[in-house]
């Protein structure tokens, strides 16, 4: 019995991690919501670069502060899609197959993230190359961007992503998420606003004072560790 065992091996065939991870960068682009939204992206990061050159202060005009300024509508929309990838599984009805072929469900979400990741890369790409572009042709200055912000651009940008990711395991229904997900930092921006002794906590757990600095200039040891504090709670979210 066990020499036919061993001449007959269980074959492992679950599919590969990276064929997973493709699996679910295209889900990203999949539905309806999901191919407009990176096009929206897009079009309002050339918007922002364009309204940016064309106001304000000519000395404004850095590469520097185009390149903060084209983070923004990423910042704001990335999560809005790292949402989709989970919450469409089940509006969609995918979620059957999905588990079905990968049945470890924490395998499938690392697939999700590291999706999300590469899209992150992307949007910093995007943001990058419609800003160096912008201030040439606006006649700007191309120079002064701190080597730097480019990896604290990123982790803005997969911050942002991921915690979107987070929000739809933790919630499953896309409307929901995206309107918790939305909705809580203005609840919190009004919590610390009216009761004072929030505002020492507010360096630890609000967005604006943790996260936002990563796309404004090179950060201290003590933001980096009100920044990466932030992360640490994303992953709670995620065991859900």
């Amino acid at each position: 019995m066990s020499a036919i065992a061993l001449s007959n091996p269980v074959v492992d065939r679950r599919p590969g991690f990276r064929r997973v991870t493709a699996v679910e960068l295209r889900k990203t682009v999949d539905t309806r919501a999901g191919f407009w939204l990176p096009i929206g992206v897009a079009l309002i990061t050339v918007v922002a670069v364009v309204v940016t050159l064309l106001t304000g202060n000519a000395a404004h005009h850095t590469l520097s502060h185009v390149f903060r300024n084209s983070l923004e509508p990423s910042a704001i929309l990335l999560p809005v899609m790292g949402v989709l990838l989970v919450t469409s599984e089940f509006s969609q009805r995918t979620a059957f197959t999905t588990f079905t072929l990968v049945p470890g469900r924490a395998r499938v979400l690392r697939a999700k993230l590291a999706a999300s990741l590469f899209v992150s890369v992307v949007a910093l790409a995007l943001c990058l190359a419609v800003s160096v572009v912008g201030v040439a042709l606006g006649s700007g200055t191309v120079g002064g961007l701190s080597a730097v912000m480019i990896p604290q651009a990123f982790a803005f940008l997969a911050t942002a992503m991921i915690t979107g990711v987070a929000f739809g395991a933790a919630v499953l229904i896309s409307a929901p998420a995206i309107v918790v997900y939305l909705l809580l930092p203005t609840v919190w921006t009004v919590l610390v606003g009216s009761i004072h002794a929030l505002r020492h906590v507010a360096t630890w757990f609000d967005q604006s004072q943790t996260l936002d600095p990563l796309a404004q200039h090179p950060l201290s040891a003590t933001e980096w560790t009100h920044a990466l504090a932030r992360p640490g709670r994303c992953g709670w979210w995620c065991r859900c």
